[in-house]
């Protein structure tokens, strides 16, 4: 079944045709790990471990690189302001090296939590790959597309004819200095920073030499270092959020292409941004919210999964406590329901079909909201038999990724020989306590008691015993 991608590179829905037979090169931006990763920042890992998924599931070998900025990443995108490490480990006290340690430990344990497959990626440091980058600058610098400042070694885009061509970036309507000072070492607005030197007047932890001066590679140079290392040039996918469209993209594609002749990667995704309560989530507007946050509501991380889900990965979604409640109840009315129940073959043609359309619509630009809806309707269809249905969630769930068959095992052993209703009921209870509706919740438990059972609340959910 062919698999159909929507390319920001032509800003069409395209079949997807490997370079190489049979495999699949992916390249995914990755943290700057100086800060806790927000829920926000995972929706990047969750959408490219589905794409990885859906490229296993068609019989595809994938070989996934994803990049730890542990240096370069200043506070303006405009090559000014503080390395976010070194403001991090000045702001609490430690050193770099102590705070990318602490970040990108936090960063695994977090995308573990909402089962990213995480046994293929090459995970790859900035700081490790200082050598390719200073050989990259070189190539560009033989080919004339660079120039020297009193500050660093600039990339010149007006010498790169197609800079900004990903997105169509309306490069005159660019104005630096929109939202900082402009920098007056530029010669053109979009210039940007390879190699920046290390200021007299700070005493930067993290700096190299090289044939230019002591300092530290640009942001956007690492991955076009490190992608052409370990999957070559052109490789065949390259993801992150549509903010770094604009710039960061747009900047690795001038220096790959700059220095190589041909093109960085073939295909271009982009997930959008997720909103907490209509704003924006940003550490700099102080309205974050982690995944410990979310387990502190007594919900299961992988809800949060089931909760992108259920729409496109490039829609501008709303999160809020009511959404993320009835997304855990949803996920938990799946597991339950399927508690008492041996997979069984795929047998009749309804059942087949389900299956068929659910992996169509995955296939379809990962159409995750019509199989999450498709899924939904096997389940209720009363003409195919459970034992169906669950072999189709757990086909479905290769994709997915929610880990069903090991949840339905979790809630099997602990539930043991409680009825239904009594699961309906403590999962009614559930949805009332996230949604805040403490009377409703406890005219619930008093059921359950009534009915002879004790509900104990933990992190993840509740746990039912008899009393």
């Amino acid at each position: 079944m062919d698999i159909f991608l929507k390319n920001t590179l032509s800003g069409k829905k395209e079949v997807f045709k490997s370079i190489k037979k049979g495999e699949v090169g992916m390249y995914n931006c990755g943290p700057t790990v100086y800060d806790k990763a927000h829920i926000g920042n995972l929706r990047s890992y969750i959408f490219a471990d589905l794409l990885k998924r859906l490229f296993v599931y068609q019989g595809y070998k994938v070989n996934q690189v994803i990049n730890i900025t542990d240096v370069g990443h200043l506070t303006s995108d405009a090559d000014e302001g503080e390395d976010k490490l070194e403001k991090s480990a000045r702001e609490k006290g430690q050193k770099a090296t102590e705070i990318v340690l602490k970040y990108t430990k936090y960063f695994m344990d977090s995308i573990k939590k909402v089962n990213i497959d995480t046994s293929t990626i090459r995970f790859v440091k900035a700081t490790d790959h200082i050598k390719e980058q200073i050989e990259l600058i070189k190539k560009l610098e033989k080919v004339g597309l660079t120039y020297n400042t009193p500050d660093g070694i600039y990339y010149d885009t007006s010498k790169f004819e197609k800079y900004g061509k990903l997105g169509n970036i309306d490069i005159k309507g660019l104005q630096e200095g929109s939202r900082i000072k402009a920098n007056p070492n530029k010669k053109n607005p979009t210039d940007f920073a390879l190699w920046k030197f290390s200021r007299k007047d700070e005493n930067r932890e993290q700096e190299w030499n090289s044939p230019w001066g002591i300092g530290f590679p640009g942001w956007h140079l690492e991955c076009s270092a490190m992608s052409v290392k370990y999957l070559g040039q052109p490789f065949d996918i390259h993801t992150g959020g549509i903010d770094h469209i604009p710039i960061h993209h747009n900047n690795e594609i001038a220096q790959s292409e700059g220095a190589y002749g041909k093109a960085q990667a073939n295909y271009w995704l982009h997930h959008n941004h997720i909103l907490l309560n209509k704003q924006k989530i940003s550490k700099s507007l102080g309205n974050t919210i982690y995944i410990e946050d979310i387990e502190k509501m007594d919900i299961n991380p992988l809800s949060y999964r089931y909760w992108l889900l259920t729409s496109h990965y490039s829609t501008l979604t709303n999160f809020t406590n009511k959404a993320i409640g009835a997304a855990d109840v949803a996920l938990k009315k799946i597991i339950n329901k399927f508690a008492e129940v041996k997979a069984g073959k795929i047998k009749s043609d309804t059942a087949k079909n389900y299956l068929q359309k659910i992996i169509k619509e995955l296939t379809n630009d990962l159409g995750t909201a019509e199989a999450i809806a498709t899924t939904w309707e096997m389940i209720r269809d009363k003409t195919i038999e459970s034992e169906e249905k669950l072999s189709i969630l757990l086909e479905a769930d290769k994709i997915f990724g929610l880990d069903l068959k090991n949840q339905i095992a979790k809630v099997k052993k602990t539930t043991n020989d409680i009825p239904p209703v009594i699961l309906d009921l403590a999962n009614k209870r559930n949805q009332a306590r996230n949604e805040k509706n403490f009377i409703k919740a406890d005219e619930l438990r008093a059921k359950i008691k009534k009915e002879g059972f004790e509900i104990l609340d933990k992190a993840g959910g509740f746990e039912l015993k008899k009393i």
